[in-house]
């Protein structure tokens, strides 16, 4: 029920021009994809580590996955603070 509340509440959702204009900062989407990627790439290495047995293979692996999804991360984050729909 409060869920609910606060989903579908307009006065949950209704926020002022000011605080929709600076409430996600490119950098804070940077900062947000960094932390999230260097989470990400540990368990992607990890993985990759336990299919190949490879630590360089799992390595390479990891790094490249480290760079698409870091640049894939924020440019979905950006998108995604011009759609206006759930403000």
């Amino acid at each position: 029920m409060i869920l609910n509340q606060v989903i579908f509440s307009k006065k949950a959702q209704s926020r002022g021009f000011e605080e929709d204009k600076t409430s996600e900062k490119p950098l804070r989407s940077v900062v947000k994809a960094l932390s999230w990627r260097a989470i990400g790439t540990l368990d992607t290495l990890v993985v990759s580590y336990f299919l190949t047995g490879e630590i360089t293979l799992a390595a390479s692996i990891a790094s490249v996955d480290f760079v698409t999804k870091l640049v894939l991360y924020f440019f979905h984050e950006r998108i995604w603070n011009k759609i206006k729909w759930g403000k």
